[in-house]
Parts: C-alpha cells; sequence; structure tokens
C-alpha cells in the first residue's frame, strides 16, 4: 500500500495537486463493475463528478466489494484512489487480490474532526480519481460542499453513512442501501429508482 500519511504532510510536500477548477461537463459514467447496478443506473454506472452515498448497517458487512471493480480499474489506471478516515486499515493483501496497484492507494488519517475538511480538500484537488470516506454527523451544508468539491475536481466521492442517514435529504447524485439480502436504489439522478431491492449477498472483504 503506498502510505499512512495525514493530508497535512500530502498538502506539505506538494504530492497533491490541488489544480483549477475544472470546466463545467456533461456527467460521465463508470461502469460499476456489476451487472445487474449498472442495468438501473443512469449512464450505466457510478456518476463521475458527483458523490455516491452508500448507507450500511455496520462497517464489514461486504461493502466494500462494491466498489473494488472500479477502484481497481482506477488505480490500475495510475490515479490515485484515497481513503478519508477509513474505521479499520485497509487489508492490502486482499485489495492486491482483487487486482488494485497498491501504489496508487493512499491512506489519510485526518481525525474526525478534520475529516470532513479532508475530504472536500481530495475531492477539490483534481489529482484524485476516486476518494472514499467514512464521515461522521455531516450536516447539509457540508454535504453540498463536498458535491461542488467531487464536481470541481471531477472526481469519483463514496460516502458510506449510517443507515439513518436515509431520513435526511442529500444532494448526492446516487445513494445506495444496504439492507438484508439485497441493495437497494435510493436515489439515482437521472432516472427513477428501481421499486424492489437488487439481490445482493452481505460479504464480508477477506
Amino acid at each position: 500500500m503506498g502510505a499512512v500519511l495525514s493530508l497535512h504532510d500530502l498538502m506539505a510536500e506538494r504530492r497533491l495537486w490541488r489544480g483549477r477548477p475544472a470546466e463545467p461537463s456533461a456527467p460521465g459514467r463508470e461502469p460499476t463493475g456489476h451487472a445487474a447496478l449498472d442495468a438501473v443506473l443512469p449512464g450505466g454506472g457510478w456518476p463521475e463528478g458527483a458523490l455516491t452515498e452508500v448507507l450500511i448497517p455496520a462497517d464489514g458487512i461486504g461493502e466494500l466489494e462494491l466498489l473494488l471493480p472500479s477502484l481497481a480499474r482506477i488505480s490500475r489506471a495510475g490515479r490515485p484512489v484515497v481513503w478519508v478516515q477509513p474505521p479499520y486499515l485497509p487489508y492490502a493483501p486482499a485489495l492486491a487480490r482483487a487486482g488494485l496497484d497498491l501504489r496508487r492507494i493512499w491512506v489519510v488519517e485526518a481525525g474526525a474532526d478534520q475529516a470532513a475538511w479532508a475530504l472536500e480538500q481530495c475531492l477539490r484537488s483534481g489529482a484524485c480519481g476516486a476518494v472514499l470516506g467514512w464521515p461522521a454527523g455531516l450536516g447539509d451544508r457540508q454535504l453540498r460542499r463536498l458535491q461542488v468539491a467531487a464536481e470541481t475536481g471531477q472526481c469519483l466521492g463514496f460516502l458510506f453513512r449510517p443507515l439513518s442517514a436515509a431520513r435526511n435529504p442529500s444532494p448526492a447524485a446516487l445513494r445506495l442501501q444496504f439492507e438484508g439480502e439485497g441493495l437497494r436504489v435510493l436515489k439515482c439522478r437521472g432516472a427513477q429508482p428501481p421499486a424492489t431491492p437488487l439481490p445482493w449477498p452481505a460479504r464480508p472483504l477477506h
């Protein structure tokens, strides 16, 4: 794995380029790698330059498997994949088996009080292919800042949040919820979410 660094260290060493704001453009799509999910999403994949929320009942139910095909493709293309304040240190052997280039994986330990700021900086930088975050207690204003940052940096942003967050509206372009043996699409910008959840057995990443 690349390293475990603070965002301050990355900025100080000029290892994250802030870039310039991207010109507005039509959103693209990055295939998820899961045919059933791609089939119900507008354009057939993740909304690029936008946030995707993944709502989970607990950590480690297999939610990372949802992202692995895309993260493998992004990292093998030489684009950094940044994990901001993950609840556990990513298990490098499992990521390597899934096809990720560990040299492109960065873990930022920002502290709970700085996680939202760190996420915003990484999303906005223009240097990252994907940014994953586990922020706690995000308000509406913070979520909107993160969505704008993802648009500016043209980055795939993924937020892992508890199921209770589903009660509140969100500016995220896509919201997915794990429930039992299924994956429900709560919101997908540009299309009507399917009425029933997609079959999705919960499997931890070993």
